[in-house]
């Protein structure tokens, strides 16, 4: 079916909140890791979320032109056309857009978004992320609510993020020698960020609150998760503002998170869990398998030609590439309880 509209989108997120699951978010860099996570949600009934980063856009605009803006589109137009043949609801968004790519890379996805729908079609995104978790609270809303205010016009859900998810991506997060009093979001900052972005009318948003995330694959002893801040922040919002409060959550460095800690985070309003370092593995483990069975057939030795039809032909190991990419975004569906429940 079509790229999910406005409602259909909210319909989704209220729906996990409801329900305590969470949709994974696969960032993807390609038309084959798109296909790959398309291929996931179909075959387990799930709904679910693609996402593009900077670094992702660039990387997927070729070699030769570099450009973010042109790559995200290119993603985003792909899996526009082809969502069409699946039975589940599909949403697009960027990850991880750092202030310093907000006018080169956000609002220029945002223009294409307007024109659009002038045009009477849908967003091209239906939802961005403005990471200004790096500024002081005050400066951060400052920056994310007058572009909240202009999405919310088109239909469109922001992301902020608030505390600071160590790990690197895409050079848009964090850094290892993360302070660890800024890898928790407090009380306070959540209050704060409800507050600010309440003000945006008819505007619906996603909240990364940080709880000890680190981008990447864990390293033992390097932080400590603590989803109780997710819980605690959800009480403080309820306190100042009333039992009808809350946040849609966001779990962010969510690759090898110890089950346990993601089960726990569903109980607390965790709808959306980003997923990309272990798709990333997967893909990758796929090929290098490939390569390593198939050396002979793959390489042209000793005056022999390969196989082409099974070696070298770069559609035969990307199909097992997406493959396996499909698998792990499974494993990420079944860990979040999203499984068969696609609104259709």
């Amino acid at each position: 079916m079509p790229i999910a509209p406005y409602d259909k989108y909210c319909q989704m997120l209220d729906n996990a909140y409801k329900n305590k699951f969470a949709y994974p978010a696969i960032n993807v860099t390609s038309e084959i890791t798109a296909n790959a996570a398309l291929k996931a949600f179909a075959d387990l009934n799930s709904d679910g979320i693609i996402q593009v980063s900077t670094g992702g856009g660039k990387f997927a605009s070729g070699l030769a032109v570099g450009d973010m803006v042109e790559g995200a589109i290119s993603i985003a137009e792909h899996v526009h056309r082809v969502a069409k043949h699946y039975k589940i609801n599909v949403a697009l968004h960027t990850d991880h857009c750092p202030p310093k790519n907000v006018d080169d890379f956000m609002i220029p996805l945002i223009e294409e978004s307007e024109r659009r729908v002038a045009n009477g079609e849908l967003p091209l995104f239906q939802s961005h992320m403005l990471d200004a978790s790096g500024l002081p609270i005050e400066e951060n809303m400052d920056l994310s609510v007058p572009v909240f205010e202009r999405m919310a016009k088109i239909g469109q859900i922001i992301e902020v993020e608030a505390g600071v998810v160590g790990g690197e991506e895409d050079g848009a997060a964090g850094s290892e020698d993360t302070p660890d009093d800024k890898l928790y979001t407090t009380p306070e900052d959540m209050v704060y960020v409800y507050k600010r972005l309440g003000e945006v009318k008819n505007g619906r948003y996603m909240f990364a609150a940080t709880f000890g995330n680190v981008h990447g694959a864990y390293k033992p002893g390097v932080v400590k998760l603590d989803p109780s801040i997710l819980r605690k922040g959800q009480e403080a919002i309820k306190k100042e503002f009333g039992n009808d409060a809350y946040f849609w959550l966001v779990f962010h460095g969510g690759s090898g998170s110890e089950k346990e800690k993601i089960e726990e985070t569903l109980n607390y309003g965790v709808i959306k869990m980003n997923v990309d370092t272990d798709t990333q593995y997967a893909f990758s483990r796929a090929v290098a398998d490939h390569m390593f069975k198939n050396y002979d057939d793959v390489m042209k030795i000793d005056g022999e030609v390969g196989d082409k039809k099974k070696g070298y032909d770069p559609r035969v190991w990307l199909k097992k590439g997406e493959q396996a990419m499909a698998e792990r975004v499974k494993e990420a569906i079944v860990d979040l309880h999203a499984e068969g429940k696609s609104l259709g």
